[in-house]
Parts: C-alpha cells; sequence; structure tokens
C-alpha cells in the first residue's frame, strides 16, 4: 500500500490513540484509517474483524463530540490475503470535535497536519467554534409540525431496515426541544420544498418547452422522480464504425446519478432555494445553492475530500443505499468527467454534462425525448415515464407506480390504459399478482 499522507493513515491495530486520528480527520476535510496496516504500508492483518468493525463505531460514537453519526463508515476489505478495516471519515461540519473525556481543550481537540496529528490551540478552538455557531437544518423547526413519514417507512422497509417508535429521535430529526427539524420536513410525507427538471429547444434559456415540478412529498421519492425523468431525456444513439455498432448514452448514467443525489443532499436549504435540473439541447445542468461547503476548497473538492453540508440528510441517504462510501460519488463523476463539468460561484454549484459524440442535437432532441421507445411510437412525457418504470419493473403495481413517479391515481390508471390502445404494454395475470410484459 502507499505511504501515510494527509489524506491516509495506517494502524497496526485498534491503539488508543484511535480517536485522536478520528477527530483530526474530522477537524480538517476527511480521510481514511486503515487498521491491520504497518507504518509502512505493509499488511499486518486483522484477526477477529467482526469484533474490530463493532469497538471502532462504538469508540466513536461514545468518545467524541459532536455526535458524528453519518460521517464515517466502516467496512472491510482484503490485501495481501489478509482482512483490515477500512474506516473512511468526511470532514464535520460541527468543528472543532473533541474528546469527550477532555472536553474542547487543547488535549481534546486534533487537527490533521500532512500526515501527523497535532492538539489545536485555545486560538484555533474558539476560531474554529465561532463558525459552527451557523444555521443548520437539525436545529431549524419544520414550518409546520403535523407531519407524517409513511414514504420514509415504506422506503426503510424496502431496505431491509424498518423503523421503529423512535425513529426520529434516532435519524436526528428532532430539534434540542423536541420539534420536528427541517430534516424531518423535507423527508416527511407533505412540504413545500418543489424540485423543478426545466427543458429547452437550444442551448440557452430563451425557449422554455417544459417545467415539471417534483415535490411537495419525501425528498427521497422527488429524487426518485427526478432521476426517472432524466433516465427518460437521456437517450441513446449509436454509431457505426467499420468495425463495430457502438451505442453510448448522451450522458454517462452513473456520473448522472450520482451528480444528482450529491446536488440534493448537498443543496443549502437554509434559504428554501432546492437543487434545479435542466435540460437543453447539447447538455444537462444541474444548480445546487449554497457552494462548496465552508473549509472545503476546490483542490479538496476534485480529490474528493467529503464534507457532507446535511449530515442527517447524508446519513438517510446511505441507509437507503442511494450512496455509497463518503467520496465515492465524485469519484464516479470523475472517471467520465473532468474538473471543467463543474463551475462555482460563492452561493452556487452548478454541474455541467455535454452530450457526448454530438456537436449539436438542436430541435430534434425534442422528438427524440419524447420518442423512447421506436420512431414509429410517439409518448408524451407523462407516458415516457411511466413506460421507464414498467419497463424496469415489470411486477410494479398502481400504488408504486404513484410513489415513484409523483402522478395521482387516475393519471396513472389513464396514462396504462392509453400504453395498451398503443400496443406498448399488455397486463398478464390478475391485477394484484399479475405483471405487465413489454410489448415494443
Amino acid at each position: 500500500m502507499n505511504k501515510e499522507n494527509h489524506l491516509v493513515e495506517y494502524k497496526r491495530e485498534l491503539s488508543e490513540t484511535f480517536e485522536r486520528s478520528v477527530i483530526a480527520f474530522l477537524n480538517s476535510t476527511g480521510g481514511h484509517i486503515y487498521i491491520g496496516v504497518n507504518d509502512d504500508g505493509s499488511v499486518y492483518g486483522v484477526k477477529d474483524i467482526d469484533h474490530v468493525q463493532r469497538q471502532v463505531a462504538d469508540r466513536i460514537l461514545n468518545n467524541i463530540k459532536p455526535n458524528a453519526i453519518g460521517l464515517f463508515e466502516v467496512v472491510t476489505e482484503e490485501k495481501d490475503n489478509k482482512n483490515i478495516v477500512h474506516v473512511a471519515i468526511s470532514g464535520g461540519p460541527e468543528k472543532p470535535y473533541y474528546l469527550k473525556k477532555a472536553g474542547m481543550t487543547p488535549e481534546g481537540c486534533f487537527v490533521r497536519v500532512g500526515s501527523s496529528v497535532h492538539g489545536m490551540s485555545e486560538k484555533i478552538i474558539l476560531e474554529t467554534f465561532t463558525y459552527r455557531a451557523k444555521i443548520s437544518l437539525a436545529k431549524i423547526p419544520a414550518p409546520r409540525q403535523d407531519l407524517t413519514f409513511s414514504q420514509l417507512k415504506i422506503y426503510y422497509e424496502e431496505s431491509k431496515k424498518p423503523l421503529n417508535s423512535q425513529f426520529a429521535k434516532t435519524l436526528e430529526l428532532l430539534t434540542p426541544d423536541g420539534k420536528y427539524n427541517y430534516n424531518a420536513y423535507l423527508l416527511a410525507d407533505e412540504n413545500g420544498v418543489s424540485i423543478k427538471v426545466a427543458r429547452y429547444t437550444g442551448t440557452d434559456k430563451y425557449d422554455l418547452i417544459e417545467n415539471e415540478e417534483f415535490g411537495y412529498c419525501s425528498i427521497i421519492k422527488a429524487v426518485k422522480s427526478v432521476l426517472t425523468r432524466l433516465q427518460v431525456a437521456n437517450i441513446t444513439h449509436a454509431k457505426i464504425t467499420p468495425m463495430e455498432r457502438i451505442e453510448k448514452s448522451l450522458v454517462d448514467p452513473v456520473a448522472l446519478r450520482e451528480a444528482v443525489i450529491n446536488a440534493v443532499v448537498h443543496n443549502d436549504y437554509t434559504k428554501e432555494v432546492p437543487p434545479l435540473f435542466e435540460i437543453f439541447s447539447d447538455r444537462m445542468e444541474i444548480t445546487n445553492y449554497g457552494g462548496l461547503v465552508e473549509g472545503l476548497s476546490r483542490e479538496d473538492f476534485f480529490n474528493c475530500c467529503s464534507m457532507p453540508r446535511n449530515r442527517e440528510l447524508m446519513r438517510i441517504f446511505h441507509d437507503l443505499d442511494m450512496v455509497e462510501q463518503l467520496g465515492s460519488g465524485m469519484r464516479r463523476i470523475l472517471r467520465s468527467y473532468d474538473e471543467k463539468a463543474f463551475s462555482f460561484t460563492d452561493h452556487f454549484m452548478r454541474t455541467s454534462f455535454y452530450f457526448e459524440g454530438l456537436q449539436r442535437l438542436g430541435d430534434r432532441i425534442n422528438d427524440r425525448i419524447s420518442d423512447r421507445i421506436s420512431d414509429r411510437i410517439k409518448l408524451t412525457e407523462t407516458e415516457s415515464l411511466i413506460y421507464a418504470e414498467i419497463k424496469r419493473n415489470p411486477s410494479i403495481t398502481v400504488s408504486l407506480l404513484m410513489r415513484e413517479t409523483g402522478y395521482s391515481e387516475p393519471t396513472v390508471n389513464r396514462t396504462l390504459k392509453s400504453l395498451r390502445e398503443k400496443s406498448c404494454i399488455v397486463r398478464i395475470g390478475a391485477r394484484k399478482n399479475g405483471r405487465w410484459e413489454i410489448l415494443k
């Protein structure tokens, strides 16, 4: 393995200095601790891997303040035929983090300097603490308190992680005085947050032809609807070469998915400005409010350092398997696109995915987006969304279609009838235990 650096630390075993190292990464821009690896990078291994994993999580949660839930991940890896424990740590939004037993003192606060861990001076501790006073979603009371969470509970059940009666406290959806906070508001069945997907005929915003809204519901449901909508627009084009036929989507689907989720999770909702998704004739653009997270430089950003703006939302998206390891989303995007895809201002970050292999689609893209199946079948946007969901899950029910697309029951039933009349789909079996069959 490579040598230790400002982002990587090795530990032969879980030692007494473990918490110091975690705190140093929390107070910096994040990093990685590998347990079972010698200082020179040679692999020593971990014998009781499950026990060490449990100890790591317990020590971080019990010995470090403020709460670091959602800011670390513990996974097992195999190197040189030996098991090691990899602890991925994000830079924390509530600096300074400190040892619970030592308090917010030079003996309890640490920071990463190069490949070393150093104590923080009282002056730095005080300066760092002043930044923590900024407003966070966890401390903002929800605009309304009559919230319900049936959608969120269903998503957790589908991920085989059912929520108990204490879920609001466990997921940190309450303010210090016990009211629902703004995170709860975003995740509730009903809210006032709308995420828009706009489509234009050209390369600028002059001619708007569609302006769809996905929202007023759990942000999880809204994100899934946006992803489905963009999937419909992300058509596949083919290039014929002397050797083969090459098919490629307009935008890399993995990068697109990661960018959508990143924009939602890292958006600054304190000003009630939701992320925006736009489709032009030559690109897709994703704009989220907040710019770079405070304390995260452009260099850190492109080095895939993770510093979530909304720790609680990140944790829930991770629980639902919508994000993987900390910082992995950016790595996936940068596999297909370079740094030029990103632009920053003081208050906004924009991600622009230009269509690959195409100089200019012009007005032709409007016909192709709504003609997702073939040149012979013309579908409306609603039909295209419903069709895409059925193709993804032939056993999907009307209620699930309503949940995934955000459409009402009459709209779903009317669209299913239209798709049957166009001979796109047919129902096989009974209403409850049957399935859909794709005809075209």
